[in-house]
């Protein structure tokens, strides 16, 4: 799902109803002034906005009213919840990962019908759902993980799965879904080995929890050629161990020491830079400090990246807790390097530029929980 998608969901979900003018004439309105775009659909879609005229790409009032379309036509809620099976790479047996694999009836749950496959070499029989025992399925589950971390709040996650799926879900039901699942990937992808550059940059930002009515550090390093954000941390201060801790994970997921960090001039860095990457003999890393937002070397590729967590942040309101801080802040990590295509990447994800390709096809959500699920490297 693009973005585009997600704003569609979002005219609905914010209660802008479209009007039908005629069978193919629709209007939507617009999300920042009283205007009303008009939209199309003869043998085709077109709408009249700059999006759709200008870029030539299936706009966000074109998404909305296909959305509707199916709320109003009454699509029934075990067609839509049917799981998409047919996602590449993925459709072989858990037991003994054969793809010899056929369709051998349909079992039903209380989320719904499911697919049921048999594997004619080990003759198991299994559905290709990675997540079970749950109100809904895997479609369900990581559509509502991509929402949250597009920028989505809760209840307006659970709003847009009721309009669209008929599922009602409390909004504590999917912020459990989202810690336990983006906790098992996030299990999965550390035993994953990125390959990065020697280029790295470091900086902290402050965020704010509910439970202590104070405000907590969050710590990154990402690297400077693939955008691989290589390590994160939440901790309640900023002292020279919290750095240094940072430092080191940060080597043991590159497997080695960079050539140079940047970082902004705390003191804190300086120390803890000190006491993880230097040795009495051999080379010795180089520490670039303080440097300005002009100067050629900067570190702009990590402030822009915590500019995208500062947007999600002001969804949230306020984390719980640091411990539910850290856990969210493990899930970002996975969207960001797994997930979420870079523009500066040429579409590709950071996970992808560091040669860790896992195939994960078009719901990259639910091929990589089926991938944590399974263990599968």
């Amino acid at each position: 799902m693009d973005n585009r998608e997600i704003r569609g969901y979002s005219i609905l979900a914010k209660g802008d109803t479209p009007q039908a003018i005629s069978k193919e004439e629709f209007l939507v309105p617009s999300q920042s002034s009283d205007k009303k775009y008009k939209v199309t659909h003869i043998e085709g879609w077109t709408c009249e906005c700059k999006d759709f005229k200008y870029r030539k790409q299936t706009c966000k009032h074109i998404h909305s009213i296909r959305f509707w379309l199916k709320l109003r036509d009454g699509v029934s809620s075990n067609e839509l919840m049917e799981l998409e099976n047919d996602i590449e790479g993925t459709n072989s047996c858990p037991n003994c990962n054969s793809l010899n694999i056929v369709k051998n009836g349909s079992r039903k749950t209380n989320a719904g019908i499911r697919q049921r496959y048999l594997c004619k070499d080990c003759k198991s029989r299994f559905v290709l759902d990675p997540i079970k025992y749950v109100k809904g399925n895997g479609k369900i589950v990581t559509l509502t993980m991509d929402l949250y971390f597009k920028g989505l709040s809760l209840r307006n996650i659970t709003d847009t799965i009721y309009q669209f799926y008929g599922l009602k879900l409390h909004h504590e039901t999917i912020r459990r879904w989202i810690l336990k699942f983006s906790q098992k990937c996030k299990e999965y992808t550390d035993k994953l080995k990125p390959e990065v550059s020697k280029k790295w940059h470091a900086d902290e930002m402050m965020m704010k929890v509910k439970k202590d009515k104070k405000w907590v550090w969050l710590w990154n390093v990402i690297d400077s050629e693939t955008r691989f954000l290589l390590t994160q941390s939440v901790t309640k201060n900023r002292k020279v161990k919290d750095a240094t801790e940072l430092f080191n994970k940060a080597k043991e997921r590159a497997d080695g020491r960079p050539s140079w960090l940047v970082t902004d001039g705390l003191q804190t860095y300086r120390k803890a830079f000190t006491k993880a990457f230097y040795k009495r003999k051999g080379f010795r890393p180089e520490h670039i400090r303080g440097k300005k937002f002009k100067d050629k070397v900067n570190n702009n590729i990590v402030e822009r990246m915590q500019g995208s967590i500062r947007d999600r942040e002001k969804v949230m309101r306020a984390l719980g807790s640091v411990d539910t801080a850290s856990r969210m802040m493990d899930g970002w990590q996975v969207y960001y390097n797994f997930i979420r295509p870079h523009q500066a990447l040429n579409g590709l994800t950071p996970s992808q530029v560091a040669e860790i390709d896992l195939n994960l096809g078009r719901n990259r959500w639910l091929s990589l929980v089926r991938k944590s699920v399974n263990n599968k490297v």
